[in-house]
């Protein structure tokens, strides 16, 4: 299975991975099958729809030479062996891992994956919250043969010209080979073609930039036209392809004039859903005929932008997404952490592994327009926003051609208004409390106009209300009826989409998603029901309703 939704490499050999992978669940004696499909959650398996464990998963694979193996996501510790020797670990469900083994003699190989998902001091991110943690090899696993000097990554920033676009391009060449190498590199972006001579100490990565390359007449990337370009890197000896990697790319500028986000000079007003990636019969391993079911909805409701609460997503998604034309909020991992939590000393390490794999793996798709971190965390204390802005500062460096926010929790008290490029709240007024959604937003506006956000950019990141599927009661409009949501997302949507200074609007949520145990006493059905639909996507009311009030703002 790819890892992508195209191909990225017309030259480099796959290596064919296994559906089925032997698995053993090592902390239960309840009866589990001795084989599951990769990917998948080991929810599937209804002995273990609640379990907390490890589990072994082991294939075979035919193959030699130097071996590339990326793991899309295991949730949510893992650690490889490749014929019973350690070659990778990682912590984290929601960015892509690799490892390259050299010299591997030309045979068939054991591949087991060691997954462990219990909670413990040691996962700082990972803990009991308003979304399930799964178990399993939960993303497409891909393995690759390579060549000694190899293409690693590419990489793109377009910006607007007088007349046209420029592009700085990067690529990544890794020598794998035990002396110093040189190779050709050539780059190819819309019908332009630049070359270079790499040079690559032994064992090492040599970075090749071309700067301020000029495109006059491509077609720049919007939500209403996503054009995408091929961006090709190959490695040439005399006239032949030793190595490839594709990507692709689009021309778009995110820049902030005043208390305005813009999209290639003009003014963007959001109108969007956030998103758990999670599926009712899956668990977080979202087959892609679901998640493009779910851009599809939501551009059928008039949304042009998608928050991917709180985790990086699937890279596949945000294929989709450049595809579609839906705008991306992508957000480092982590959710509610009290500012005990945020002092785990493994919080700050955790935290800034993911964001810079994060970045790494997903900043080539134009269809991110903003990075997000550390959702509802302890920002109204000094530890917290230090936290908060040693991230944010991490943002900048890894990619200055975005802004970063954090979705800030209702509760007044932020320090660190004053740190973002755009300031984002999360507010549900008529849900948790029973101010009107006006005075909710003025009190909100005018605290973050008088502690550091005066003239920045605002997002009303979350605003929602809870309504479970099939419940109704169209006299008494009881909270969790389809009613009483409707009537509350009427007023939320209608206030903040007239409120001049909101830049736009995330929905909670799009579709109802599981919760852990720790939160079944504030959520029915051990769910977060806030979505339009539920966790099979069957709309509710509130569908329609959201659908007739972003259409209108729209028209």
């Amino acid at each position: 299975m790819s890892d992508r939704t195209f191909a990225t490499h017309q030259i480099r050999r796959a290596v064919p991975v296994p559906t089925l992978w032997d698995f053993a669940a090592l902390d239960t004696t309840a009866p589990v099958p001795a084989r599951l499909p990769v990917p998948s959650a080991w929810e599937l398996v209804p002995a273990l729809h609640n379990y907390r464990g490890r589990a072994h998963y082991t294939t075979r694979i035919r193959c030699g030479g130097n071996i590339r193996l990326s793991f899309g996501g295991v949730s949510f510790r893992a650690r490889v062996l490749l014929d019973g020797n350690e070659i990778a670990r990682h912590y984290g469900a929601f960015t892509a891992f690799e490892t390259v083994v050299r010299h591997l003699p030309d045979g068939e190989h054991a591949l087991t994956v060691e997954v462990d998902n219990r909670f413990g001091e040691d996962s700082a991110l990972h803990v009991p919250n308003d979304y399930y943690s799964y178990g399993g090899i939960t993303r497409p696993v891909v393995i690759e043969q390579l060549p000694d000097v190899f293409v690693e990554r590419v990489g793109i920033t377009t910006k607007r010209a007088a007349d046209g676009w420029t592009a700085d391009i990067s690529a990544a060449i890794r020598n794998l080979a035990d002396e110093d190498a040189s190779a050709d590199v050539t780059l190819t972006l819309a019908g332009q073609t630049f070359t270079q001579t790499a040079h690559i100490p032994a064992d090492s990565t040599a970075i090749i930039c071309i700067s301020d390359a000029h495109y006059a007449d491509v077609t720049a990337w919007t939500p209403d036209t996503p054009a995408l370009y091929a961006l090709r890197a190959e490695i040439r000896e005399g006239n032949q392809v030793r190595d490839d990697l594709i990507d692709r790319v689009g021309f778009r500028e995110i820049s902030i004039s005043g208390m305005d986000l813009l999209l290639n000079g003009e003014k963007l007003h959001l109108m969007g859903f956030n998103r758990h990636e999670e599926y009712g019969a899956f668990g977080c391993a979202v087959p892609l005929q679901a998640m493009a079911q779910d851009i599809l909805m939501m551009k059928d409701m008039g949304c042009n932008c998608v928050r991917t609460c709180h985790y990086p997503n699937d890279p596949r998604f945000l294929d989709l997404c450049d595809e579609m034309g839906l705008l991306v909020w992508e957000e480092a991992h982590a959710r509610g952490l009290q500012e005990e939590q945020m002092r785990n000393p493994n919080f700050m390490p955790q935290t800034r592994q993911c964001v810079r794999e994060m970045v790494a793996q997903h900043r080539n798709h134009p269809s991110i327009f903003i990075w997000g971190c550390l959702n509802e965390c302890a920002d109204n204390c000094d530890y917290g926003a230090d936290c908060y802005r040693e991230v944010y500062a991490l943002l900048h460096d890894l990619d200055a051609s975005r802004p970063m926010t954090a979705a800030l929790l209702e509760r007044p008290g932020s320090r660190v208004y004053g740190d973002s490029d755009v300031v984002s709240v999360n507010i549900y007024p008529q849900w948790y409390h029973n101010t009107t959604v006006a005075e909710s937003l003025a009190q909100k506006l005018k605290e973050i106009r008088e502690h550091g956000g005066a003239g920045k950019p605002v997002i009303i990141s979350e605003i929602g209300a809870g309504g479970i599927y099939g419940y109704h009661d169209p006299l008494g409009e009881s909270k969790w009826s389809e009613e009483r949501q409707c009537t509350i997302l009427r007023d939320q949507v209608e206030a903040v989409l007239a409120n001049p200074a909101c830049s736009g609007v995330f929905l909670w949520q799009f579709a109802d998603c599981r919760v852990t145990e720790e939160w079944a006493m504030h959520r029915p059905k051990t769910h977060n029901n806030k979505g339009v639909v539920d966790e099979y996507r069957r709309p509710k009311m509130s569908y329609a309703v959201v659908k007739e009030l972003f259409q209108k703002q729209k028209g």
